[in-house]
């Protein structure tokens, strides 16, 4: 795969060129942004997958939807469906997609939407009766036809954009000129002890301007396991056979943190739409064991599988300590960017 990605250098070059091109004709206003009156956060990264946005926006509608009515527009990714769609008891995975449909499940009070054409999704929000106060685009860092008033980027700990290079000899959708764009930085699932050494360090080398702020986050499991009405502690199930199940982009950590010696892991592709074939081979390999999943997944098995069998492990997004004190400081960006834009109205 590696010699395949350098034989295909010149394309790389190509379509970096091609994208940088693209971000200059917006730059300059030859290409049409799009800007509304309301608080809007983008939520993306400059490469391809598995960089942990979705607990990051889920941490911003836990932050904003105490004060705010918060909702979120993803293009719902791998979705049966097409145009806007707003979220309701008739709305399932298949049609809004894996994610934007976990955020309908876990999260009442939010309103959730989908469209490929952010600005279209963003007008027929705001046309509803109850309007969305502040509005997240989840994945929407390349979407330029919309300006939010707010950007942050995701990069992983294990693959920062600075090492990376451009599709399709490496990972990166566009330049990693396209840092400049955002307000916040993200170094996301990096060990939870990381030194401040380190920290330093990954700043040191990112080099970003005194404007932009860089924070760390890790990735937390939960201690138990829900189901269909049932939640168990995660350490009852440690010396159970069980069947590790995960459809994301990089599961390593998933099954590692689960993982005895008598378990079973099986992989799929990201976003994965599980076939009868797959399901039927998910049922042997179980036997009569726990299924354990993402709660990604959960969503698109639900129904699929027997209740008393599947279960998913819940995660969250958490600051790296540091002498900064993140937490509070990450907050405070968010919360006063929220309300400067909304006095401002």
């Amino acid at each position: 795969m590696n010699l395949i990605r350098k034989i295909l250098f010149p394309f790389a070059i190509i379509y970096g060129l091609i994208t940088s091109f693209r971000n200059f004709l917006f730059d300059k206003g030859i290409m049409k942004s799009y800007s509304f009156d309301l608080p809007i956060i983008a939520v993306g990264n400059l490469s391809v997958g598995g960089t942990g946005k979705t607990p990051q926006i889920e941490y911003l509608i836990r932050l904003l939807s105490k004060n705010y009515k918060v909702a979120t527009l993803s293009r719902g990714y791998k979705r049966e469906s097409k145009g806007f769609i707003l979220a309701d008891e008739s709305s399932n995975a298949k049609i809004l997609g894996d994610e934007p449909f976990q955020f309908f499940e876990k999260f009442k009070n939010i309103q959730v939407a989908v469209d490929a054409d952010r600005k279209n999704g963003i007008e027929q929000m705001l046309s509803q009766n109850s309007k969305p106060e502040v509005i997240l685009l989840d994945d929407a860092y390349q979407h330029r036809k919309v300006k939010a008033g707010f950007y942050i980027l995701l990069t992983t700990y294990g693959d920062l954009y600075i090492d990376d290079f451009i599709l399709p000899t490496g990972n990166l959708r566009e330049s990693r000129s396209g840092v400049s764009r955002a307000n916040v930085i993200i170094v996301t699932k990096c060990p939870s002890t990381l030194s401040l050494e380190n920290q330093d360090a990954i700043r040191k080398k990112l080099k970003l301007s005194a404007e932009q702020e860089l924070y760390f986050t890790f990735i937390d499991y939960d201690d138990f396991i829900y189901g269909e009405g049932q939640k168990i502690p995660l350490s009852e199930l440690r010396s159970s056979s069980k069947l590790l199940i995960a459809g994301i982009a990089k599961p390593k950590p998933f099954f590692e943190h689960l993982k005895e010696s008598s378990d079973v892991c099986m992989s799929f592709p990201d976003h994965h739409n599980f076939t009868d074939k797959d399901l039927e081979g998910i049922k042997i390999a179980a036997k009569n064991n726990k299924i354990i999943t993402t709660e990604k997944d959960y969503v698109r098995l639900k129904g699929s599988l027997p209740d008393n069998q599947l279960f998913y492990l819940p995660i969250q997004s958490k600051f790296v300590l540091s002498t900064e004190n993140s937490i509070n400081n990450f907050d405070k960006t968010i919360i006063n960017y929220v309300g400067t834009s909304s006095r401002n109205r």
